[in-house]
């Protein structure tokens, strides 16, 4: 009788409580949520406390009455599912009771996004040399001392170092590699160069480092594109060609043009170009505003990366992607492509 007793009673209070679930209301939302307390609530559940009292079945019943509980609780969870399907009253939709043409229901409308106006103005600039013959290159924005500077004419100590005030991840030799945030897309050049045979005629965009003291004209970090071409008879009249067309192509064709000569370490002779910007405020009618960097291939330049300099010559042209776009919109401070204010995102 003792391994009975505990059993029967617990076999005989599942079946009370089946007949109380069968039985139970659930015409509103309030007798449904006190109908889960009252029978699958965690701590005060009748359900819970009857599993409670599995520890005074015998071994041999214990599994049968485990079944019998476990087919109490599902009872008890189906009936409260039907009950609040019922109250929810929202019959399951076929394909065609759903209008797919219809917004969806959020708080504010959802607006399609655009790209970013420096990526617009990326875009166009490789269009019009991809136009022109160019393929696109790509490399490390962090980069060694060999790649940044002394293959590109920079020697350890040059004063011309001072030009890109640098972001060094690790000392510069001899204490380190010099490795660095690179500070132009040019080490790019050097790495299309050691691997290929001219004729070469790449563009190299990205965005590059220089420690920079933070105003309405210069960024801790800005985006270049930079091209080069190297072949045998290149000359400096080809350059001016060249760039000419982008000009033109990018500014339109009544553009004007003059170039200045300058200093690069990579190139000899080198020089700055300007374009010609109307302004009816300016006393003059406009001035004259620098677009790029460029000049013939340094002989040296040629020399380290395996090139024959009495054979081959070569031409090479950087842009700051932001001034373009600043000058092609009329954008007056570079730190408004950085702020993600949607004000001047929502312009472009």
């Amino acid at each position: 009788m003792s391994t009975e007793a505990p059993t029967t009673s617990l076999v005989e209070q599942i079946n009370a409580v089946s007949a109380e679930i069968d039985a139970a209301t659930l015409t509103n939302a309030a007798e449904a949520e006190a109908f889960r307390i009252r029978f699958l609530g965690r701590k005060s559940g009748v359900v819970t406390d009857l599993f409670a009292k599995m520890k005074e079945v015998p071994g041999e019943r214990r599994k049968e009455t485990g079944q019998r509980l476990n087919a109490l609780k599902q009872q008890a969870q189906v009936r409260l599912d039907a009950a609040r399907n019922d109250l929810a009253g929202s019959p399951k939709s076929t394909a065609s009771d759903i209008d797919l043409t219809l917004p969806g229901r959020v708080p504010a409308p959802i607006e399609p996004g655009t790209l970013h106006v420096l990526t617009q103005t990326l875009h166009a600039i490789q269009n019009i040399f991809q136009g022109f013959g160019f393929f696109v290159a790509y490399g490390p924005e962090i980069e060694d001392d060999w790649y940044n500077f002394t293959a590109l004419n920079f020697p350890p100590e040059h004063p011309a170092r001072d030009m890109q005030d640098t972001f060094f991840i690790e000392a510069p030799p001899p204490k380190g590699r010099g490795v660095v945030l690179r500070t132009h897309t040019s080490p790019v050049q050097i790495r299309v160069m050691e691997r290929e045979k001219p004729p070469i005629r790449v563009i190299a965009p990205g965005r590059v480092f220089r420690n920079e003291a933070i105003s309405y004209k210069s960024y801790c970090l800005f985006h270049q594109v930079e091209g080069l071409v190297v072949d045998e008879g290149v000359t400096f009249a080809d350059l001016k060609a060249m760039l000419h067309a982008f000009a033109q192509a990018f500014y339109g064709d009544d553009v004007q043009m003059r170039f200045r000569p300058s200093y690069f370490p990579f190139t000899e002779p080198s020089a700055e170009v300007d374009i010609w910007w109307e302004d009816e405020n300016d006393p003059d009618g406009g001035r004259w505003m620098e677009i790029l960097g460029c000049g013939m291939v340094d002989p040296n330049v040629l020399e380290n990366v395996g090139i024959d300099s009495e054979r081959y010559t070569g031409y090479a042209f950087g842009m700051g992607v932001e001034r373009q776009a600043m000058l092609r919109h009329d954008i007056p401070d570079i730190r408004l492509f950085y702020e993600n204010d949607v004000r001047f995102l929502r312009q472009f």
